[in-house]
């Protein structure tokens, strides 16, 4: 994956956060700073070492275990090396804990410098972070972590990091082994602009080494320890090297012990601390290491051949062998592949030309400082995150014949005649891009597991082309694409949604459906508008300001706390006691088998009929609404096979748990709703009739405290083991306990337009159930209110019977005498 292209602004704050234990972090965070100089002249920045923050004394504690452990105790450190890739509930506690650790010591720091972007070269500074970011902070600042090692492990790899920068398409694979949630991308070797090609003879005079023959360059990083000796002494016995430099760093002992070495043929030239490390590199024909780190990246940016020789423990193996695997190193285990090795190279300059070319392309590929010119700008990366007990809900309900999802069509009024489904396309494929960054609900991917909590990660970008159809069809073949797409379920190895542009001679159609677990009626319409109206940027401002206005005040009297807490614990216990009592659903002819098979059907009533008709009897549009259905179905079933008095049909009624102001910011997504079972009545009687009836179950199912029932349980749900979970859901939400879904959501009383087009209606498609053949799904929208229908082939009655009926019975109702006012329910939002 590739970052955006970045925008034409720059950070006026940089925090680097490195340690200084050896010089890979460090030599990674100066590289860093150069090229912001490089780019932005008048940009601050600040490098903090992450060991000093993390309290006195961290820093030389930690330094001497790892020296302990690499010299003295490899086996240590290789058992904790694999231990982080093999029990992942090691690696996520080591994690967890290191981040409770670092991140607030961070949170001052950061708060005293106010970065516009923060850049971590250290992967217990990015714990840091990562644990900042996961409490919700963080979230207005690009974070950031250049992987210095060749091989990320998992302590490198955090989820809420917007981009990790490694080394290699091989580093990028071992990335997402290591966290498959994790944002990456290749860079270029992040080294400072002094270590690039250079002709060895004169990098030979400039650094004052012997100008003539074979060199060979042994760097093992700063403390140089390791196997150095053992390469020294194999080098020495090989002819075809003449010349073998040291560079000893600060390990003194090591150079004073090379110097006593005997040397009868002047090979050896043993160095300490060097300032020009760029000019030795450049020298030498051969770089030697054994970790994979800063020295080998620096070997790379100038064009010189890696070997790689008795790695260290843990990650130096890690990144030795991935370097090899690669191409980009040599390998060798022991003395005898290093003799060969260097035999072999040093007589052979044709094969160590080929190695120079292939590294130098590599370390070309790209230039750093554009790279990191992308930095300030990325996208903000959510890492994975296990679903919301009612999300789940409708992953674990979804089976082959039942896919999960929701879905609109929305119809544009005004578009002119002479734009194709294409030319729309082409207009929405800029809207994705543009704005599916602000809008996380499109980039959520369904990460599913047989025994382990399904969870969403985030996408780094969307592929429109991925998401988008489109279609040019004359107005007799239409509803058949409506039905192929409403069928088909979403693909759930990218973010599971999925819009097509319908064109016909008459009007123009956006089809969308997305997976259940994203969100509700509700989210799926406020998503399609945020996304896709034509004062988006405006929209979004007003959202964020909406989110930035100050909350109630606390500090409620206690006896009113006290008195709400009881008021709704004894409507949980009278739901409790109703949903006890309420029993399995009775059969019916709409209920069977389920199958692939869909009927679909939508009709639009004028919503000022609507209006009237409820001001007239007394109710809210929503129980007029739903009493609609009920006579609906009534008359679909008498048609067939006739209905008897009494008869009830049970449906649920999802009801919306979402605040007003939630409604109107459509600031939260998922779904937020909760289910009530009513029995409406379908047997005989008359229209007026059956409305007073569903008034007075709709209002009973409020007051018994239903919802807030339902809510409790399904939240409890959520507490199970995942198969135990899943076996429970599927033993409920099917046609033993209900025999429809049936909804009635708020919309907008103002539509917006898209592409100039106003959105003049909008059918909501709702899914179906196990065993369950009919969902109606109603919504208010502007002037229409907007009737979808979705029948299962099974029942063998077409769904345009039932969308037929309701234009039916609004006009009977309209033109009925009004009874005495029937109580309005409680509740007028539906979900």
């Amino acid at each position: 994956m590739t970052p955006h292209d970045p925008p034409d602004r720059q950070p006026g704050r940089v925090l680097l956060l490195s340690a200084d234990i050896g010089e890979g972090h460090n030599a990674t965070a100066r590289a860093t700073e150069e090229a912001l100089r490089r780019l932005w002249p008048g940009c601050e920045t600040l490098r903090l070492d992450t060991l000093k923050v993390m309290g006195p004394g961290v820093g030389p504690l930690f330094r001497w275990i790892y020296v302990r452990n690499v010299e003295s105790t490899p086996w240590l450190y290789d058992l904790f090396y694999n231990a982080l890739w093999r029990q992942r509930w090691f690696a996520d506690a080591s994690r967890g804990f290191v981040g409770a650790w670092v991140g607030p010591l961070l949170r001052r720091r950061i708060r005293d410098h106010s970065p516009d972007v923060v850049v971590s070269t250290y992967p217990m500074a990015t714990a840091g972070l990562n644990r900042l970011r996961r409490g919700g902070e963080l979230v207005d600042i690009p974070v950031s972590a250049i992987v210095s090692d060749f091989c990320p492990h998992p302590f490198w790899i955090y989820p809420e990091i917007d981009l990790h920068y490694v080394m290699s398409q091989a580093s990028l694979r071992a990335l997402h082994r290591a966290q498959p949630d994790a944002a990456g991308a290749v860079c270029v070797p992040p080294v400072s602009e002094g270590f690039h090609p250079v002709e060895k003879e004169s990098a030979r005079r400039s650094a004052d080494v012997p100008v003539a023959g074979f060199q060979l360059l042994i760097a093992c990083g700063s403390l140089s320890f390791g196997a150095v000796e053992r390469a020294v002494d194999t080098a020495l016995a090989e002819p075809g090297v003449d010349h073998i430099v040291v560079a000893c760093g600060r390990n003194e002992q090591l150079r004073l012990r090379l110097l006593d070495r005997p040397d009868p043929a002047g090979k050896l030239l043993p160095l300490g601390w060097r300032d020009d490390m760029p000019e030795l590199t450049a020298a030498a024909d051969l770089v030697l290491s054994n970790a994979g780190g800063a020295t080998a990246l620096e070997a790379m940016a100038c064009g010189r051949t890696v070997l790689m020789f008795e790695p260290i423990a843990g990650h130096g193996r890690a990144n030795a062998e991935l370097m090899a695997r690669a191409g980009l190193a040599e390998l060798c285990h022991d003395a005898d592949e290093l003799a060969n090795t260097l035999h072999e190279l040093s007589t052979d300059g044709k094969r160590l030309d080929r190695r120079e070319r292939e590294v130098l392309q590599h370390a070309t590929s790209g230039d750093f400082t554009e790279q990191v010119s992308r930095l300030p700008h990325l996208p903000l990366h959510r890492g994975g995150r296990g679903l919301r007990a009612q999300d789940r809900f409708f992953v674990h309900a979804a089976e082959t014949a039942v896919p999960q999802q929701t879905g609109a069509v929305l119809r544009l009024d005004g578009s002119p005649a002479d734009r194709t489904a294409r030319d729309w396309a082409d207009h929405l494929t800029g809207l994705i891009e543009q704005r599916a960054r602000q809008l996380p609900v499109l980039r959520n991917v369904l990460v599913q597991r047989h025994l382990r909590a399904p969870s969403w990660y985030t996408a780094a970008r969307i592929d429109p082309r991925q998401h988008l159809e489109h279609r040019d069809t004359d107005e007799h073949e239409a509803p058949g694409v409506i039905r192929e797409f409403f069928t088909s379920a979403v693909r759930t190895d990218r973010p599971p949604w999925q819009l097509m542009v319908l064109r016909t001679p008459e009007r123009t159609l956006i089809l969308a459906k997305l997976h259940h677990a994203l969100g509700d009626g509700i989210a799926v319409t406020s998503t399609l508008v945020r996304l896709l109206r034509d004062d988006g940027d405006r929209v979004e401002q007003h959202a964020e300001a909406t989110k930035r206005q100050e909350k109630p005040a606390a500090g409620s009297a206690l006896p009113t706390l006290v008195s709400s807490r009881f008021r709704e614990a004894r409507a949980a216990a009278r739901g409790f006691l109703s949903l006890a009592k309420a029993g399995s659903a009775p059969i019916g002819p709409l209920n069977g088998p389920s199958t692939p098979g869909r009927s679909f059907d939508s009709v639009e009533l004028p919503m000022r009929e609507v209006r009237a008709a409820a001001r007239e009897h007394g109710v809210p549009r929503n129980v007029l609404l739903i009493a609609l259905v009920a006579e609906s179905l009534h008359r679909v079933l008498d048609e067939h096979e006739g209905t008897t008095s009494g008869q009830r049909m049970r449906v649920m009624v999802p009801r919306t748990t979402r605040t007003p102001r939630e409604n109107t910011t459509s600031a939260v997504f998922g779904n937020h709703t909760a289910a009530v079972s009513v029995d409406l009545p379908v047997g005989p009687m008359s229209p007026v009739e059956r409305l007073e009836q569903v008034a007075r179950v709709l209002q009973d199912s409020q007051r018994g405290g239903q919802p807030l029932a339902a809510g409790i349980v399904m939240s409890v749900l959520g507490l199970l083991p995942t198969p135990l979970h899943r076996g429970i859901v599927r033993t409920i939400y099917q046609r033993r306990f209900f025999n429809a879904i049936v909804s009635a959501m708020p919309g907008s009383p103002r539509p917006p337009r898209v592409w100039g087009a106003l959105v003049a209606g909008v059918i909501p498609i709702l899914p179906l159930a196990s065993g369950v053949g009919t969902a109606v799904g109603m919504i208010s929208w502007g002037e229409m209110v907007g009737i979808g229908v979705t029948v299962d082939a099974h029942s063998g009655r077409p769904a345009e019977r039932l969308g037929q009926r309701t234009r039916e019975v609004l006009e009977e109702l309209s033109s009925s005498p009004a009874e005495p006012e029937i109580p309005r329910s409680t509740s007028e939002g539906r979900g």
